[in-house]
């Protein structure tokens, strides 16, 4: 397996698990705002904020790391 199939197969884990955690705030948003919120104070306006960002930064990070140097191993030569 060269680097570049395996920073492919990255990209495609890390935004099977983003779009995991997004569907299970879609679904069981108030059981796990339930569960989050006997362990910290949160707000539900908080709480949002936090799961948002999360992902946001998440998939910035997954672009960063993965999606762009596959990009760059794929398109620049035979590696």
């Amino acid at each position: 397996m060269t680097i570049t199939n395996f920073l492919g197969y990255c990209c495609i884990l890390n935004y099977a698990i983003l779009m995991v955690w997004f569907l299970a705030l879609v679904i069981a948003r108030e059981g796990i705002y339930r569960l989050h919120s006997t362990w910290f104070r949160l707000s539900p306006q908080q709480f949002d904020a936090i799961h948002y960002s999360g992902m946001a930064v998440y998939k910035i990070l997954v672009l960063v790391l993965n999606f762009v140097p596959y990009l760059v191993l794929r398109y620049s030569g035979p590696f």
